[in-house]
């Protein structure tokens, strides 16, 4: 198995532990990817929409997309953790997924995503986690990732040293039950009922969708007809 972790931060604190945690218990350390942001990718989405209208490759930061796109593509499980900053992800966690609008269902999906697992991973001082995670989550599922878990804990502090015993028993506890489940789907995803009626809705949308570039992409990959990416 192969695992992308993806760090909404630079400094290695508490949610940094608990994604390493987690990818270690799903794959040797030669077959985790591990990227930080913004150090990866840091650059703001310019809102261009070259990405969405003509080529990804137009993306004025392509050069830093370019190997995270091969790093996710290559991933059986894709982990996207950040600590929660004001009841959200961090500001590099969201440049990131807006570098990859052009990848939603909307848009022009790969489809190897439909076979791949996602996590959501975030920690806090206090609260917040739920509306941090579905600030990835919302990315993930529109991707098109066939199954997608989040996990949020409040440590009460700021750093890993600082976190109760009881706190890092708990979060070993679950990242070893996420594990387990995701070993279990491992060669037997499928996406989600939500995400097969999402994408057909997009399909008929997009034989008389307003960018040509969709329009194109869709009908070279036969989704106007019987075939799925699924």
């Amino acid at each position: 198995m192969k695992v992308a972790l993806i760090n909404g931060q630079n400094h290695k604190g508490s949610t940094y532990r608990m994604g390493r945690m987690l990818a270690e218990k799903l794959a040797p350390p030669e077959n985790i990817s591990e990227l930080f942001l913004p150090r990866d990718l840091p650059q703001f989405c310019c809102g261009c929409t070259a990405c969405i209208m003509k080529d990804e490759k137009l993306c004025p930061h392509y050069s830093y997309v370019a190997p995270i796109a091969g790093i996710i593509d290559a991933a059986d499980v894709i982990i996207l953790a950040s600590p929660v900053y004001v009841f959200h992800a961090t500001g590099s966690m969201k440049a990131f997924l807006d570098h990859f609008a052009y990848r939603w269902i909307v848009h022009r999906p790969e489809e190897k995503m439909f076979a791949k697992q996602g996590v959501c991973l975030t920690t806090a001082a206090g609260g917040g986690m739920r509306s941090a995670c579905r600030d990835m989550k919302d990315s993930l599922f529109f991707w098109g990732v066939g199954k997608i878990y989040s996990y949020g804990i409040a440590v009460f502090a700021a750093s890993w040293d600082n976190v109760p015993e009881r706190k890092k028993a708990a979060i070993d506890r679950k990242t070893s039950k996420l594990a387990a489940k995701i070993n279990g789907r491992t060669g037997k995803v499928s996406p989600s009922l939500k995400t097969k009626v999402y994408f057909n809705i997009m399909r008929k949308l997009n034989k008389k969708a307003w960018n040509p570039v969709d329009v194109e992409y869709w009908k070279e990959k036969g989704w106007w007809d019987s075939k799925r990416p699924w």
